[in-house]
């Protein structure tokens, strides 16, 4: 169990942890800070309370140390980052961010560190995994439509402009093939994702329940008490089913006024839900069709500007790896998983579609010469 260790004169090496650890905790706070300066109700709350919790830590830190705090230091650049990101933004990149750097706390190892701050800095982990899970819901329709889009648009076309590049066609003929793939792609993209979203929010639609039903909830037999099926097609079991239909029953008999409280649509809640995390199929669609676009525009690019031959399909590939790099990191941020490893994934993937249509165009350029 670790404990706060016996008074006595601290060794350099564990002074210069301790002022480490106390920055970074000042940092930590200052974040939530700024987090919940841009945010109100129960999410501002939260975020207080981290920072009064990251608080308590640093005054364990500057007990330890006494008489050696020294002067205010800077926090690690990556929590200094996260303010930056913070005062600016108070996105949820910042949350998946911050997620990331709770669950690297040193605390667990560290003896001078408490059971009590170790345990802290995993429930802060969740806590802001919680939060930045609403923002990850709140765009995650839009997001994976962009993400798709642009990917698409970059491997499509980089495979398209170097599969067809090399069969050995002039420039222009590798130039106009790829702003068609551009546009061919980016309106098909754009209409697929509006009829796949407008679809599956019909479908999630007629699964709702009908707000006209509560109107009939007064007059159901209460001996009968058919409300329980309602409940237990939606998942409950046959005594919980049972219990919530009759409290809701004996409520309405006590109103004497309408009905204030839809109860049915209450069961919908993981519905409505749903329809956010998939977003409209408007936004879909344009996300889909302009991000498809512009990653399926750096392909061609070199071709614009007159380039040709190897050089251009270096410069194409050069363009179109750093986008999946970027891309890769961005969707390993907001998962909470290394953005490192998410970007070499992607560039590897892309890469490899990529490679196998250039080599199936050189066979075929090959035979055809």
């Amino acid at each position: 169990m670790n404990t706060v260790p016996t008074a006595s004169t601290p060794t350099k090496s564990e002074i210069r942890r301790w002022r480490r650890y106390l920055a970074d905790e000042q940092a930590e706070a200052a974040v939530y800070r700024d987090l919940a300066g841009r945010r109100t109700g129960e999410e501002r709350e939260i975020l207080l309370a981290l920072a009064e919790a990251e608080g308590r830590h640093e005054a364990h830190w500057r007990e330890l140390l006494g008489i050696h705090v020294g002067q205010k230091r800077h926090g690690a650049f990556r929590t200094r980052l996260l303010g930056f990101l913070a005062r600016r933004f108070g996105s949820v990149f910042v949350l998946a961010l911050a997620q990331s750097a709770e669950s690297r706390s040193p605390y667990t190892a560290d003896v001078d560190a408490t059971d009590a701050m170790a345990a802290d800095e995993r429930i802060h982990e969740e806590v802001v995994r919680g939060l930045a899970a609403r923002g990850r819901k709140r765009l995650s329709g839009t997001f994976r439509a962009a993400v798709f889009g642009i990917n698409d648009g970059l491997v499509s076309n980089l495979a398209l402009v170097l599969g067809i590049g090399a069969t050995g066609v002039p420039p222009a003929t590798i130039l106009f093939t790829g702003i068609a793939g551009l546009l061919a792609g980016a309106l098909s993209m754009g209409a697929g994702e509006y009829v796949s979203v407008r679809s599956q929010r019909e479908l999630l639609e007629a699964s709702s329940p009908n707000p006209a039903t509560r109107d009939i909830l007064p007059h159901l037999d209460l001996e009968a008490n058919e409300l329980t099926l309602v409940y237990r097609a939606r998942g409950m079991s046959p005594v919980e089913a049972e219990a919530h239909a009759r409290e809701v029953l004996s409520t309405l008999e006590l109103q004497t006024g309408p009905l204030r409280t839809a109860d049915l649509a209450a069961a919908s809640e993981p519905i409505e839900d749903e329809h956010e995390a998939i977003g409209t199929g408007w936004s879909a669609a344009l996300s889909s069709f302009c991000f498809f676009a512009s990653g399926a525009l750096l392909p061609v690019l070199p071709y614009l500007f007159g380039m040709e031959g190897i050089a251009a399909i270096v410069l194409a590939a050069v363009l179109v790896g750093i986008a999946l790099l970027g891309t890769g990191a961005i969707v390993g941020v907001l998962s909470g998983a290394p953005p490192l490893k998410r970007a070499i994934r992607q560039l590897l993937i892309g890469y490899g579609a990529a490679g196998v249509t250039y080599v199936l165009g050189l066979l075929f350029g090959t035979s055809l010469g």
